[in-house]
């Protein structure tokens, strides 16, 4: 017979220890105290946040701000548990616009550290210096604003303290926390000393808009991430008519990074980590970026306070939208429309409208010659005469010998090609072209790879995928989860051209596949799918099989290495190169072309030294 345990009366905690208990969700690490002392400074309408630091934050964490201060009167319940001025009803909870709210912080972090608050307001003779452990209250002497000082973080629970890294490690996630809460103020100054050092400073921006945000992102992230970066805006207005707005800025595929370090996300000036976000943001760099590559953004969404809940975690960094595919939407929307400007047509003056290229080819011809046939979803193919029929008055040898002809682009003065005008084919590779701004070299099968891409998912979005039957359908052992998605989601694997059946509570078959993808691994895609479904909207999942098979059918269509163009059939893939959304990268994630400007030719070859 088991020992029954002995029986411990119910009882209310202390409350010290119910402080502590609430610590520990609150006050990670240093870190999460500095997080959340800077959040009450930018509430007090802090101008200039300095954050000294020693040990790393473990020693002492000062943060001193020049807001409205603390009054004399309310100082000591400033450290009361569940003692706050930004909230006091429950719609005023359900529309919270400041950083803090909780009244939490404090108490807490004075539970496990020595904690002192010095604060003036305007209309006091002189500041007040407040001892959290003793309650002495004595006068101070400082500006209007609030010093708080933390001192021997975690000394009254040392099982924490054994948890924390080295200081430099402790020192470098302050360091991050500062730099999430200046990102999204461009109007604060920020410094940060450790040891006496100043060892990060942002000065605050004499001006608004959305430049201070760019001089801003340039001075914490590196001038690298703002010159990779494209500015985005959804609505296109900018304005709150929706009572949501996305803006920020993304950068190119080429400047994503193998970790996901320089993600930022704003829900009304607080920096988040959220799903929707991510997931629409991944989604927006689906045909630009694949692999594990990362890509790199600062995304600002200012939506009405009643539509988000805040309160979902005590450490502020998670929220839940009352309607998240609103905001999916919007977000996926705003990156993908920055991302779909060619860069190539920023490099002149574009006009409001992308007009159309002015060398006007012929109807239904399209560069180098060739017309697109209607091909069929699944039509497997092999190469490229698969996908194009000669253009009208090419003959059929030349097309045999894979020069075929072009109507020559129009003449236009010198300078208005954004990629210039093409000069040589170097290997059978490269294109080069002359611009004002020096040399241009593309990628000439990843960039016509992105051109066909581009037009056959235009031509092509609402046919549906042809599939072919499995002489011995493909069974494998099944969770019950993909199970159930195969009967639920019957009709929308039926759409990818998918056949997927149960033949027992545990096992599925695969009996068809798409066309195209006949020669995979049936039991990888349809596992693949399912686990697609079971996570997103059928419909995302329908797009993404799409855009994968027209990618396939574009690589397989697109002017193949070692091929021999004339002048004018380059001077054509630039110029459509030019009007083609997402031109700057193939449909693997590579880039299409690269600029060398004259300073940089004139440094390979020493001129001017």
């Amino acid at each position: 017979m088991t020992d029954l345990p002995t029986r411990r009366p119910i009882r209310e905690l202390p409350d010290e220890l119910i402080s502590q208990i609430a610590a520990g969700e609150v006050v990670e690490r240093p870190a999460s105290v500095v997080r959340e002392l800077v959040d009450n400074a930018l509430d007090a309408g802090a101008t200039q946040v300095t954050v000294r630091l020693s040990g790393g934050g473990v020693r002492l964490i000062a943060v001193e701000d020049d807001g409205i201060g603390i009054p004399q009167g309310e100082l000591a319940q400033a450290l009361k548990r569940h003692a706050t001025s930004k909230i006091g009803n429950l719609a005023e909870l359900e529309a919270v616009s400041t950083m803090g709210f909780r009244g939490e912080a404090l108490a807490a972090i004075a539970s496990v550290a020595e904690v002192s608050l010095l604060s003036r307001t305007d209309d006091a003779p002189h500041a007040w210096l407040l001892e959290a452990r003793s309650g002495e209250l004595s006068p101070g002497a400082r500006q209007r604003g609030t010093t708080v000082e933390v001192r021997e973080l975690f000394y009254a629970t040392p099982a924490r303290r054994k948890f924390l890294k080295t200081d430099s490690t402790e020192l470098a996630h302050c360091i991050e926390a500062v730099r999430r809460h200046a990102l999204a103020r461009p109007g604060v100054g920020f410094a940060i000393w450790h040891e006496g050092k100043l060892v990060a400073q942002w000065r605050a921006a004499l001006f608004d808009g959305i430049e201070a945000t760019r001089t801003r992102l340039a001075d914490v992230l590196g001038e690298d991430f703002i010159t990779e970066a494209l500015p985005l805006q959804w609505p296109a207005d900018g304005s709150m008519a929706r009572g949501l707005r996305v803006w920020g800025f993304a950068g190119v595929p080429d400047a994503a990074r193998s970790r996901a370090d320089q993600q930022f996300a704003y829900v009304n000036g607080r920096f988040v980590r959220d799903k929707v976000i991510g997931h629409a943001a991944r989604a927006a760099y689906e045909d630009v970026l694949h692999g594990q590559r990362q890509p790199v953004y600062a995304l600002f969404i200012d939506i009405d306070p009643a539509r988000v809940d805040v309160n979902v975690h005590p450490t502020k960094i998670e929220v839940r939208f009352r309607d998240s595919r609103e905001v999916h939407h919007a977000v996926q929307q705003a990156v993908q429309g920055a991302l779909a400007v060619p860069r190539a047509g920023q490099l002149a003056a574009p006009a409001a409208v992308a007009p159309e290229p002015a060398w006007a080819p012929p109807a239904r011809q399209v560069g180098f010659g060739f017309v697109p046939r209607e091909p069929e979803i699944g039509q497997r193919v092999s190469d490229e005469s698969a996908l194009w029929d000669p253009a009208p008055g090419v003959a059929a040898d030349a097309v045999a010998a894979e020069r075929p002809a072009v109507a020559a682009p129009a003449p236009l003065p010198e300078g208005d090609w954004p990629l210039g005008r093409a000069i040589a084919q170097l290997q059978g590779i490269y294109v080069l072209a002359e611009n004002a701004h020096g040399l241009v070299v593309v990628d000439m099968h990843a960039a016509h790879e992105r051109i066909v891409y581009e037009r056959l998912k235009r031509q092509l979005d609402a046919r549906a995928v042809q599939s072919q039957p499995l002489l011995i359908p493909a069974t494998f052992s099944a969770t019950p989860e993909e199970v159930a998605t195969a009967e639920t989601a019957a009709a929308t694997l039926a759409a990818l051209g998918l056949e997927v059946t149960p033949l027992s509570p545990r096992t599925l078959a695969v009996r068809a596949v798409p066309t195209t993808l006949a020669q995979g691994d049936p039991v990888a895609l349809a596992r693949s799918v399912l686990g697609e479904l079971a996570q997103h909207e059928a419909t995302q999942v329908l797009q993404r099989a799409e855009h994968e098979l027209l990618a396939t059918m574009a690589c397989h269509g697109a002017v193949r290495a070692n091929r021999r163009l004339t002048i004018d059939e380059m001077n054509a893939l630039l110029r459509q190169m030019e009007v083609t959304e997402r031109s700057d990268q193939c449909n693997h994630g590579r880039p299409t072309w690269r600029q060398l400007g004259l300073r940089e030719l004139d440094a390979l070859f020493l001129r001017g030294r």
